[in-house]
């Protein structure tokens, strides 16, 4: 679920930062929409509001969802996205978690945040570090809001 207000000439939109040590000193193409997995069980809409929970530790916001279509990413996972019009503190999430063995062969499982941080981007600026697939529910967004 791709989260966007309105601010001053434009859009913003809320983008998770990828949490985790592969990704803690990278920017570009670490960002993207809270997302997650789901079985051919569940509904995509259904999954991406359990999954906006998930990794944000809120609610997601009632408000009409905008379909953003699927993109596929450079590692073949599917993407579909919704929009949905609301307003959040990033100060206030809770991320989920997830476990891997780090450093790399050192039989030690760790601890990481799902996303390690939100932020409100422009489109401009969250163009520039979205995942590179991703970028087309940005400029989807932009053309239903025109």
């Amino acid at each position: 679920m791709l989260l966007f207000r309105r601010a001053g000439d434009g859009l913003e939109v809320l983008l998770g930062h990828m949490g985790g040590p592969l990704w803690a000193r990278r920017d570009v193409g670490a960002w993207s929409v809270p997302k997650g997995e789901y079985t051919p069980d569940e509904p995509a809409w259904t999954a991406a509001r359990r999954e906006f929970q998930e990794e944000l530790g809120l609610a997601p916001p009632d408000g009409e969802a905008v379909p953003l279509g699927e993109v596929r990413q450079a590692n073949g996972k599917i993407v579909t996205a919704w929009a949905v019009e609301g307003d959040l503190d990033p100060a206030a999430i809770t991320p989920g978690t997830f476990s891997m063995e780090w450093p790399p062969r050192s039989g030690r499982i760790a601890r990481f945040p799902e996303i390690d941080r939100v932020e409100w981007l422009t489109l401009d600026r969250a163009r520039e570090v979205i995942v590179k697939a991703q970028a087309a529910f940005l400029d989807r967004l932009a053309e239903h809001s025109r």
